[in-house]
């Protein structure tokens, strides 16, 4: 059975706005995540993906209230990540009505941390998200960085990381290029191809959409799911005309 590929926009949420840049940086005002959450919901979005950006203890009380209000008004999954370290913040954001949670950094310092989530939620709730950039001191020729556009290296060879990930427990990739992110010039098809190769849970692509036609060729690489931000917050481009690429090019949609 071929399963549909899911539309995602993402919202990059600071300290209860959703905000866009470029590569991370000179980030600007994007609206409210309720209201754009809702809209999504509306307009045929298949998931939400909220990160918090900041990720810092004094936002993460406001975070919870964004996740609990959003929950009451939609009713396609929710993945919430950023600031997440252990399963008991996991436990948290699935009670403010999460139906999935992202993690990066801290899996990074401790990887038995998505075993621990594994465990106690089960894999269907753990998305690992990967912020990857080249890098030419790893075999693939791509590392994983964390601290979003900061790019901080952490010597980890993405396409392993992830494919260790995988093995741990995790349930869902969120493979977002750095390099890419907000430059609208399409997705890192490369990157996505050799990712794919090595794990066989579902993988969404982040990074790098400017254009409905830059979708289905991230499928074509091996994406199960394509998540975009801006160029959905701003009305440059609509889910529907995602969807209808996607069709146009054989790919089934919800």
């Amino acid at each position: 059975m071929t399963v549909a590929v899911r539309v995602i926009p993402c919202l990059d949420v600071d300290a209860g706005r959703v905000v866009k840049g470029v590569n991370f940086e000179n980030l600007r005002d994007a609206g409210d995540p309720v209201e754009l959450a809702a809209a999504y919901d509306a307009a045929g979005a298949d998931e939400l993906t909220f990160l918090d950006v900041s990720a810092s203890s004094g936002d993460r009380a406001t975070m919870y209230d964004v996740v609990a209000r959003t929950a009451e008004q939609v009713f396609i999954p929710l993945t919430v990540g950023g600031g997440v370290r252990t399963p008991e913040d996991v436990d948290r954001l699935l009670r403010a009505g999460a139906d999935k949670v992202g993690i990066n950094t801290a899996a990074i310092a401790r990887p038995e941390v998505i075993a621990d989530i594994a465990e106690r939620f089960g894999n269907q709730v753990l998305v690992l998200s990967a912020d990857v950039a080249a890098g030419r001191d790893t075999a693939s020729g791509w590392e994983v960085t964390t601290h979003g556009g900061q790019k901080r290296p952490t010597g980890l060879d993405a396409v392993e990381w992830c494919a260790r990930a995988a093995e741990l427990g995790a349930g869902e990739i969120l493979l977002n290029s750095i390099d890419s992110d907000g430059m609208r010039q399409g997705f890192d098809l490369d990157l996505i191809a050799a990712v794919r190769a090595v794990v066989n849970v579902p993988l969404i692509a982040s990074g790098g959409a400017g254009a409905a036609a830059h979708f289905p060729p991230a499928v074509d690489a091996g994406a199960d799911a394509v998540l975009a931000a801006s160029i959905f917050h701003f009305g440059d481009v609509a889910i529907s005309e995602v969807k209808h690429e996607l069709t146009a090019a054989g790919h089934p949609v919800r």
